[in-house]
């Protein structure tokens, strides 16, 4: 449409300087002068037309491809987002599996297993078992408590329980942990501070002085309930275990400063 415009105004420009030729020459002028003047007038129209009509074409595949480009690279922006969210969606999924079927047994099992080492520590092992009714075969319960505590200790390495107990004569007295010394104050001199962190992520300290005898930190375990048999202690920096004699003194074994310690499962051995 706009080349057509463009020619319909380039012709109608164009036919008064031809009337305007012809008046003025119409003396001199013949008919073969005038044909030429007519065909150059139309072969001038004729290429001004086709410069335009090309430019135009030009000008709208230009336009029409920039559209394109901008179409498709909407399109592959909606792709994109689409693909990322269906992988954030599955890898939701895989995460949510995973808790479920790996990390919630495996925490259960490991909480399981301390819960039962605390009760085969503190000798309440019956705990563990699924109980018996009232009323029933009171040997049979006893024969099966038995078993199971002789397994528990078994497993764990412990000495057996007593089932006969000898007469009160000679009944031996049950081994008590021995007390704490008195923990000294802050402003004492040859005092240092002990930092016990627990396989539970707890933090326990206490002061002691540098002349305590080293047992205290295995009387200090067995009092917040870690037995001696199942767990050990070593340095944070450098990592190694601890060596704890009683002949020897807090500042013998090296904790001669603030120090941190660390409560250490042992390897269980079959």
């Amino acid at each position: 449409m706009a080349a057509r415009g463009v020619v319909g105004i380039f012709f109608l420009s164009a036919v008064p300087l031809v009337c305007l030729e012809l008046r003025r020459g119409i003396p001199d002028i013949g008919i073969k002068d005038f044909l030429l003047l007519c065909g150059r007038i139309f072969l001038l129209l004729a290429l001004l037309t086709l410069i335009i009509s090309v430019t135009t074409s030009w000008l709208n595949s230009f336009k029409s491809s920039q559209v394109y480009l901008k179409e498709e690279e909407e399109k592959n922006e909606k792709r994109q987002k689409l693909v990322r969210k269906k992988q954030q969606e599955a890898q939701g999924e895989k995460a949510s599996r995973y808790i479920e079927n790996v990390l919630k047994p495996h925490q259960e099992m490991k909480l399981r297993k301390l819960e039962e080492r605390f009760y085969q520590m503190t000798g309440e092992a019956w705990k563990l078992s699924s109980g018996h009714k009232l009323g029933g075969d009171e040997g049979t319960s006893q024969t099966s408590f038995e078993t199971s505590n002789r397994e528990a200790a078994k497993s764990q390495n412990l000495p057996k329980p007593l089932t006969e107990f000898p007469s009160s004569a000679v009944q031996p007295t049950c081994k008590e942990i021995p007390d704490l010394p008195e923990e000294p104050s802050q402003t004492a001199e040859e005092v240092v501070t002990v930092a016990l962190r627990c396989p539970s992520g707890n933090v326990l300290r206490r002061r002691f002085l540098k002349s305590c005898s080293s047992q205290v930190l295995l009387d200090w375990m067995m009092r917040i309930g870690y037995h001696t048999s199942l767990y050990s202690l070593s340095t944070s920096f450098p990592r190694r275990p601890l060596a704890v004699e009683g002949g020897q003194s807090l500042e013998d074994v090296g904790i001669t400063v603030d120090t941190v310690l660390i409560l250490e499962e042992k390897e269980q051995t079959n």
